[in-house]
């Protein structure tokens, strides 16, 4: 795969990222397969946006980094949106802001589109914990807590339901296929931490062309930021509920049968041996094995709440996700329509 098949999006909302954004951009500027751009999508943020441009106001050239403003409204939804209509490449491969790329990951995504049937690629999201070291209570069952690849996902190169979004790549065609990923659903800036934007979408391409193959390739590795007020327990709560809220809105869009396949093995097979692990852990006098334990069933427990409060919500019509086409950027968007009417002007 060459070069210009390759674009790299990257959505941003806060300047307290700053650094983060940096080491992100420059993770893609050091790839051993080169990509063709690196687009940061700046989510309703002016102060940002300005910031950004004059940063990289010397590398939007071929190869280099173009800066957009979020052309739908708030979220990363959109602002994913945005960066699919803007790329030139024929692969878009995801990364999120808090996160560094190893320097294969390209070239790993790459390789997996030999196969023509291949719409997705995803990898392998590693957790940098700030306070250097995973806390002793946090079971790796629930890594997808911290956006990281959690234990109980098949290694290797592996076909799956769904790739997990802040580490993914996507054909252009899948995208013409199915759409651009649902508005409405997942996390938009510092409020709720909802998910499963990637799920929906993945489950909505997979019905839009059957005989679609998604993957993961566990060498594709990203070191994605986990601050400390995430390493809390409080957290950990608050974002397995909002999971729950979100399953139930991919459940009414998609069905229970599509909506729930893989967390159905992943609740009756994985967090069961978790808990059994954990408990042993305690008996031999290991750290943390009983609050492990104790996480998964609490984990569990407010995701089921979460689902259930959401399918109510739903079935109410209180809780409603929206699919755009992907279309043309704002920016052209609106030089088109000013240079239309000045045509139309000039006619008069």
């Amino acid at each position: 795969m060459s070069t210009t098949d390759l674009s790299v999006v990257i959505c941003v909302y806060t300047e307290d990222r700053w650094e983060d954004i940096l080491a992100a951009v420059d993770s893609v500027a050091r790839q051993s397969l080169p990509a063709l751009e690196t687009l940061l999508v700046v989510d309703h943020n002016p102060a940002l946006l300005v910031r950004l441009g004059q940063e990289y106001k010397e590398h939007a050239r071929e190869g280099g980094v173009r800066v957009l403003a979020n052309a739908g409204p708030r979220g990363l939804s959109a602002g994913r949106n945005t960066g699919i209509a803007a790329a030139r490449g024929a692969i878009i491969a995801f990364l999120d802001d808090d996160a560094v790329a190893e320097r294969d990951w390209l070239l790993h995504f790459a390789a997996g589109y030999d196969d023509p049937r291949v719409m997705a690629v995803g990898g392998r999201t590693m957790p940098a914990w700030a306070s250097g070291r995973r806390p002793a209570w946090f079971p790796e069952e629930f890594d997808w807590v911290v956006g990281c690849t959690y234990r109980g996902l098949p290694p290797g190169k592996v076909r799956v339901r769904n790739v997990l979004g802040g580490n993914a790549s996507f054909r252009r065609e899948a995208f013409d296929a199915a759409g651009g990923f649902a508005t409405g659903i997942g996390r938009d800036g510092d409020k709720r931490p909802l998910g499963c934007e990637e799920t929906e979408l993945c489950i909505r391409l997979a019905k839009a062309i059957p005989d679609a193959v998604l993957l993961i390739d566990d060498r594709a590795v990203i070191h994605h930021k986990v601050p400390l007020v995430r390493e809390r327990f409080g957290y950990f709560r608050t974002r397995a509920y909002a999971e729950g809220l979100s399953k139930a809105l991919v459940a009414r869009s998609v069905g229970a049968d599509k909506g729930l396949e893989s967390e159905r093995r992943y609740t009756t097979r994985v967090l069961p041996a978790g808990v059994v692990r954990g408990l042993r852990d305690f008996t031999l006098g290991r750290a943390g094995g009983a609050g492990r334990a104790g996480a998964i069933v609490t984990g569990v427990a407010v995701a089921a709440g979460g689902y259930v409060l959401g399918s109510l919500r739903a079935r109410r019509g209180g809780a409603t996700f929206t699919v755009a086409p992907i279309g043309v950027p704002a920016g052209e968007a609106e030089q088109e329509k000013t240079e239309r009417e000045e045509t139309e002007e000039a006619a008069a």
